[in-house]
């Protein structure tokens, strides 16, 4: 079907929506009013969004329309389509502003401007073809290329974003070089940014993990430990646990399947790295920037900028984190961190208590400002060009700005249409005890995928889940399986959702076409997540152990692995 044939059923929609539904307050407060009287319809915005992404590749047309299905169901008015288009589009323009006027956002945007104009010098001064050939020694076949580039993401544990924006750059060099597919690096840069930055011990996602987990026992009458609560789940993360180690199965026995053996046969046997159609995230704008004749070629220009914004990210997470605490009324943290500062109760506080999107931007601003005076001080570019240097990668990043703010904007608005609400009500009825597990999982997964957000997802769905597992089976060890499968849910179907800003950024990082990614990485992520049910949910809801069912797990993956992958060349 072709997009005039979209845009006529689009029509269509619109036109049936404007007979069916009035117009309900903008206001995400209004959520649970919204889904009532919306109902199933509710779900068009995602729909929308998530079916033309699919079918057009053209992720901007399909946001732009998912967006504006939504804004056209919150202020419609009865029998005026006109009125509706009008006041639709008016929304629309609004939810954009908006989602650039929230601190968050803005952040994020500025870190993935900043971080393309880092990349631009770095690539200019040298460092990235220095760094690249040094990794291409270790890095001599596919698999060793991928293998690096699966611990480069686990050593960027700490943020999601970082991972995805810091990696890709570093590594897609090499991977083109050896013949991997745009699209398994983005594969793996993507399955090791949230699923590791999700059960990291230390990262910007704790405190928030844990203030649900604290707030979710305190509803039921319980006062624990929340964070030993948060290190109890992780092993059973199933999906972040196997989701890592089914990387490293495809490596190791190079073998793949479904639409990532394709790609992967493609690059391998014509040397393309990307389709013939294929649209990628990232030009090669930053990324493709040759030094001078007669540079010499030094790791260091690269070791030195990319080290300084994982140091600078370190310390600013401290610090913001540390400021933030100490500014607040929480007496305890406060003496805590008065007393000792420096201890591992202290840094796993303050990270969680930071602003990362603030001192992402920060440390990768830093980090252009290194880069600039080196390539001044070392004589490789004049201060007139290593700023237009650094504006030129800049400018790479715009489509994913565009993208991002367009995929903030669909969140904003499914938010107040009630999307997740109307999803909560229909799927979770009364189960039986062992199901439960599996059923938050999937019902975690269906709202993250159609929303794009696992930190909405848990939000919405830890205060509902902790009480009913309590209810069920009060176990203390029950209400940990059924927390483990709240975060895991809502990762899996971030993970999936072409309109998440992480699986964006992956794509961006990666350089690879936005649904390709998608398209191959689903295979993959829905596999292992029916691996985390059958034989981790479902066994751990019956009560088997933790060290019988994990075991298990890691074996299914590897003969999955091993059973439908196709034998590549090496």
């Amino acid at each position: 079907m072709n997009q005039k044939n979209f845009a006529l059923l689009f029509l269509i929609a619109m036109a049936v929506l404007t007979m069916a539904c009035p117009a309900l307050a903008a206001d995400s407060s209004k959520g649970v009013e919204n889904a009532a009287v919306f109902g199933l319809l509710t779900l068009i915005p995602p729909v929308v969004a998530i079916v033309l992404a699919f079918l057009t590749k053209n992720v901007v047309f399909s946001l732009f329309l998912g967006v504006f299905s939504g804004c056209f169901m919150l202020e419609n008015k009865v029998g005026g389509i006109y009125a509706g288009f009008v006041s639709g589009f008016m929304r629309l323009s609004n939810e954009i502003l908006n989602s650039m006027a929230d601190s968050w956002n803005a952040g994020i945007i500025l870190q993935c401007l900043a971080i393309g104009g880092l990349i631009a010098l770095v690539s200019k001064m040298g460092g990235a073809k220095a760094i690249a050939d040094a990794l291409a020694k270790r890095a001599r076949s596919p698999r060793s290329s991928q293998f690096v580039t699966w611990v480069m993401g686990l050593l960027i544990f700490f943020d999601d974003y970082a991972n995805s924006l810091t990696v890709g750059p570093i590594m897609r060099p090499v991977t083109d070089k050896m013949k991997v597919s745009r699209e398994k690096l983005a594969f793996i840069i993507d399955a090791t940014a949230a699923p590791i930055a999700g059960i990291a011990l230390i990262s910007t996602w704790v405190a928030y993990e844990v203030g649900l987990i604290r707030d979710g026992y305190e509803s039921i009458g319980i006062t624990t430990n929340a964070y030993g609560v948060f290190v109890s789940t992780i092993p059973y993360r199933f999906y972040n646990i196997l989701i890592l180690f089914f990387i490293i199965c495809t490596i190791w026995m190079l073998r793949e399947f479904g639409p990532m053996h394709k790609a992967e046969v493609r690059t391998r046997t014509t040397g393309k790295v990307l389709d013939d159609k294929a649209k990628p995230m990232a030009s090669d704008e930053a990324t493709g920037l040759k030094p001078e004749t007669g540079v010499k070629l030094s790791v260091w220009n690269a070791i030195i900028p990319i080290g300084t914004l994982i140091v600078a990210a370190f310390l600013g997470f401290y610090c913001n984190g540390y400021d933030a605490i100490m500014g607040g009324d929480n007496t305890t943290l406060i003496a805590l961190m008065k007393d000792s500062p420096m201890s591992f109760t202290s840094m796993r506080e303050a990270f969680g208590a930071s602003d990362a999107s603030v001192v992402l931007f920060q440390a990768a601003l830093i980090a252009g400002i290194v880069a600039i005076v080196m390539a001044v001080f070392k004589k490789i570019l004049s201060i007139k060009d290593a700023i237009e240097t650094w504006i030129t990668g800049i400018k790479s990043m715009t489509i994913t700005a565009v993208i991002l703010l367009l995929a903030w904007s669909l969140s904003g608005v499914i938010k107040e249409l009630g999307t997740a609400v109307y999803l909560v009500n229909v799927l979770s009825d009364a189960l039986p005890a062992f199901l439960l597990p599996s059923i938050i999982f999937i019902l975690g997964s269906i709202i993250s995928f159609a929303t794009g957000t696992s930190y909405g997802t848990m939000g919405i769905l830890m205060p509902l889940a902790i009480p009913l597992a309590h209810a069920l089976t009060p176990d203390a060890s029950y209400v940990v399986i059924n927390v483990g499968a709240v975060l895991t849910g809502a990762i899996f179907g971030d993970h999936c959702s072409p309109i998440s800003d992480t699986t964006i950024l992956s794509s961006m990082g990666s350089a690879c076409d936005h649904i390709d990614h998608v398209k191959t990485q689903l295979a993959y992520a829905v596999t292992v997540a029916l691996i985390s049910i059958l034989f981790g949910y479902l066994p751990a809801g019956l009560g088997l152990p933790i060290p019988v069912v994990l075991p298990l797990g890691l074996v299914a993956v590897a003969a999955t692995v091993r059973i439908f992958g196709k034998r590549l060349s090496e």
